[in-house]
């Protein structure tokens, strides 16, 4: 069975659409910073599943990360028909709160390394007869959010990179398929460092990640080319386009000051 790539897939969504693609059958590759966790997650979708389930602790800031990646595979003859470009953070507060290293590795995560994992993989992914694509974006994708300015920068990117390429691989045997949860119960906001009134508004609308990843994988076999989770995160989005920026992108600053 051909492998699904997924990175940041020690917890949260990451974790979860690993397991639903292993339900789904598919040999897993699991990339993320923490060698103890991934060990834990790998050992137990195999028990559950029966499926083959590697791991690879990189941390993906690092400047080589997606050919490191892209090595291993070839080395270990692993055959990719699923990328899923689930790694990624926010730095939460005044830009010039953190230092320009701070800024790159979370870039590099976020765009830098997600654009060329996709690249080194895309020759292969043409090759087999169905091949996928699935880039988590988020609710920020869609607006300017002050205090996390950056981290909605990437994901603006995120979305507009992955509707692009869907349109240049229509029709070929590659889908493309961006997925854009607003809050989920994960570790986000921690690393964030979102302040109490962010945490506070984001648990009341929080998804869990497994219902995040079966929507996302769901979306991804069906090759939607964008998604956004959840009825409110939709009318988040839509009122972002339709309201004047500057009066969504106070309301957003707010969340966070």
């Amino acid at each position: 069975m051909p492998f699904a790539l997924i990175t940041g897939a020690s917890k949260g969504i990451g974790k979860s659409i690993a397991e639903q693609l292993a339900a789904r059958g598919f040999d897993l590759l699991l990339i993320a910073r923490s060698a103890d966790l991934l060990e834990q997650v790998a050992k137990a979708i195999s028990l559950t599943t029966n499926k083959n389930c590697q791991w690879l602790a990189l941390d993906l800031a690092e400047d080589q990360a997606a050919e490191s990646v892209f090595e291993y595979c070839n080395k270990n003859q692993f055959v990719v028909s699923v990328l899923v470009n689930n790694a990624g953070y926010g730095l939460s507060g005044r830009f010039e709160n953190y230092s320009a290293q701070e800024h790159t590795d979370m870039l590099r995560v976020n765009i830098i390394t997600l654009t060329k994992l996709t690249r080194l993989f895309l020759p292969s992914l043409l090759k087999q007869p169905a091949a996928y694509i699935l880039n988590i974006g988020s609710s920020a994708s869609y607006q300017a959010v002050p205090l996390l300015s950056a981290y909605a920068a990437s994901k603006a990117y995120v979305l507009s990179f992955s509707r692009g390429l869907f349109q240049e691989l229509k029709n070929t045997t590659v889908s493309v398929t961006c997925i854009c949860p607003g809050p989920t119960d994960t570790n986000f906001v921690n690393r964030a460092n979102v302040g109490t009134k962010g945490q506070k508004a984001a648990e009341r609308f929080n998804m869990s990640p497994q219902t995040v990843a079966r929507i996302a994988v769901d979306s991804l076999f069906r090759r939607k080319p964008e998604v956004i989770t959840g009825s409110l995160n939709k009318l988040s989005a839509f009122f972002a386009w339709l309201l004047p920026k500057s009066i969504v992108e106070r309301i957003a600053m707010k969340l966070y000051d």
